[in-house]
């Protein structure tokens, strides 16, 4: 990656900014020279005053949509053909966004950088031309966004224990086999915005960052496993406050960093954090990251959900489960001063494994009964979740 040095004067005031830059023609974008820049434009802050930013272009053009309705699309969907079928579908209906996998839940890249890039060595070839792929997106006008999963990875944890948590001799590892990273640890913050800056630079208009958070459990073992505490040991709090602040401040830190890149930043959330204070295990303040957010994602599948808000078995009912968490939600947003937007995780899949009685088969019924729940509380964006990227059809997404 190659650095430079951009200065230039507004208002009377110089301003110094050193941004990661490569030329369109280092890239081998195959664009003129000079489409990706950094330019300088003003932006209105909170408080109504005007100053000037950096802002890089990627050379791609999106606009925001009306509201955010969006499908998840995994790298081997966006770099098949399966990607063809997708956007078949989003042109077909009132979709309009797609979340595309850039960092996986292993750890890896999805598309495959230039040996100067860092991150080189964890790139897997799922996504063989990302621009080709972008180019389609800005052609189809689908409002692209870039899933980082960052705390849960595999690949780095077993390539540096150190920011890991160690069990003994071993990475720790959970009951599916994978390791986490260590939130407390700002070498891991850097490395997984240096991936985020990189997918803004490539022309993702969004950072969805997921995994932000401590592994499930962790208040049950984080006084067994080793691990590096960073700054926070000398924090005067107890251990739940730690990781709190721990993932707070990333939130906080990666949404600063990326200002430069005329990107929005969102977090994915498990529903249940807003439910309480904070979740003590993992880190999770709702609250507080939303406050640091353009837009919060909270993952609110019905059934992922035990006995909630009054419903028994809430993947039987998923009107009545969207609906009443839609309301809680609604009153912790209304609490803050600048609120982000909502746009829960939907679900699109049949949860079998909850066993006979527990489930229904998710289809065109179940999954309008979600969105109309939201809509109903004033809930205008949406995602839709399923693993396999198989969405229901005939499905009508409009508020």
């Amino acid at each position: 990656m190659k650095w430079k040095k951009w200065a230039a004067a507004a208002a009377g005031v110089a301003v110094l900014c050193a941004l990661p830059f490569q030329s369109a023609d280092a890239e081998g974008t195959g664009k003129e020279a000079g489409t990706h820049q950094v330019r300088a434009m003003a932006m209105k802050e909170k408080d109504g005053s005007v100053s000037p930013r950096f802002k890089y272009d990627s050379g791609l053009n999106f606009e925001y949509p009306d509201a955010v309705r969006g499908i998840y699309v995994t790298g081997h969907s966006a770099g098949g053909s399966k990607f063809g079928q997708l956007t078949k579908l989003i042109e077909e209906t009132d979709l309009n966004a797609m979340v595309v996998d850039i960092k996986d839940d292993n750890g890896n890249l999805t598309y495959v950088p230039e040996e100067s890039s860092p991150y080189h060595d964890i790139g897997q070839p799922f996504i063989k031309d990302p621009e080709q792929v972008l180019e389609t997106m800005e052609e189809k006008k689908i409002y692209p966004i870039a899933r980082v999963v960052v705390f849960k990875d595999t690949v780095l944890a077993n390539k540096k224990p150190e920011l890991s948590f160690v069990d003994g001799n071993d990475v720790w590892k959970n009951g599916r086999g994978e390791s986490f990273v260590n939130p407390f640890v700002k070498e891991v913050w850097d490395y997984n915005v240096g991936i985020a800056i990189e997918a803004a630079k490539m022309g993702f208009k969004e950072i969805q960052f997921d995994y932000v958070r401590f592994p499930e459990g962790f208040e049950n073992r984080d006084d067994e496993l080793k691990y590096d505490g960073g700054t926070y040991t000398s924090e005067d709090s107890d251990n739940v406050q730690k990781r709190v602040h721990a993932v707070t401040d990333f939130v906080e830190y990666a949404h600063k960093q990326l200002e430069p890149y005329d990107v929005e930043v969102s977090v994915d959330i498990f529903g249940y954090s807003a439910t309480l204070p904070e979740a003590p295990g993992i880190g999770q303040n709702f609250s507080k990251i939303s406050e640091n957010v353009d837009v919060i994602s909270s993952m609110i599948y019905p059934s992922h959900w035990t006995s909630y808000f009054g419903i028994d078995k809430p993947d039987l009912e998923p009107y009545k489960l969207v609906a009443e968490y839609s309301k809680l939600e609604n009153k912790k947003l209304d609490e803050l001063k600048d609120p982000p937007t909502s746009r829960p995780w939907l679900q699109d899949f049949t949860a079998s494994w909850l066993g006979s009685g527990n489930y229904k088969a998710y289809g065109k019924a179940e999954v309008e009964a979600q969105i109309k729940a939201l809509n109903d509380n004033g809930i205008n964006e949406f995602l839709l979740w399923d693993a396999g990227n198989s969405y229901t059809k005939g499905v009508d997404y409009t508020p």
